[in-house]
């Protein structure tokens, strides 16, 4: 049985990404905590986060540095509710764990939301199915490997 990181690195293979899996020996479960180890600006963490919008899945890649606001979200989306899912719909809809969760590598497609934020990084880093994997991306690449879509998530 694949683990989520094998699923992520299926994914990223098939989707000819540029960039490899990266393991770190310590866990980085948050955008400041990758940064740290990276040695990056958290800005260029690619958070991926998962949300309910009118009970779907809900994937929106947001810079690391950014909060995203869920009303601007459902305005942007004409849905009425966008609300932060809980880490059994995050499993559920991703087949990975909160604080891991990869822009790629699900079960299902899963409608996405790209922060224009990333773009302002040459190099960003996304999660790669658990804790302690990432890989570099580019903004250019996150779009085209989700097939998302550009928006300014924040307020």
């Amino acid at each position: 049985m694949n683990t989520p990181v094998d699923n992520v690195a299926e994914a990223l293979r098939a989707l000819g990404a540029t960039g490899g899996i990266h393991t770190f020996a310590e866990t980085v479960p948050t955008a400041a905590a990758a940064a740290e180890v990276l040695g990056c600006e958290v800005g260029a963490i690619a958070n991926s986060l998962i949300f309910s919008a009118d009970g779907r899945p809900l994937l929106v890649v947001t810079s690391g540095a950014h909060r995203v606001d869920t009303r601007v979200v459902a305005r942007l989306l004409g849905v009425g509710k966008v609300r932060r899912a809980d880490p059994e719909f995050v499993l559920a809809a991703t087949g990975q764990e909160v604080g891991g969760v990869a822009p790629v590598g699900h079960p299902r497609p899963i409608r996405t939301l790209i922060d224009t934020w990333l773009d302002e990084h040459e190099v960003v880093w996304a999660g790669a199915g658990d804790h302690n994997h990432m890989y570099p991306t580019t903004y250019a690449e996150l779009l085209r490997m989700t097939g998302g879509q550009a928006a300014d998530v924040e307020a």
